[in-house]
């Protein structure tokens, strides 16, 4: 049986001040953090850094096949 002071909808007590916690939103709202950005997508960066990887290989063999090293 759940205790009801595990609920979560009750609010936590805030942990700032009143002046504190409008300087942090001040500053949250301005400048770099102020811009919208697209969600971190992990995988198009491994997938993309394989084809770099794969591009930059293929491009070496070339180069060797090219001046006659292989």
């Amino acid at each position: 049986m759940q205790d009801s002071s595990e609920n979560t909808s009750v609010a936590e007590p805030q942990k700032l001040s009143e002046a504190d916690q409008a300087r942090v939103d001040g500053f949250l709202a301005r400048g770099v953090n102020a811009t919208e950005r697209r969600p971190f997508r992990p995988l198009l960066l491994i997938f993309l850094l394989m084809a770099v990887v794969a591009g930059f290989s293929l491009l070496s063999q070339g180069i060797a096949r090219w001046s006659g090293v292989y």
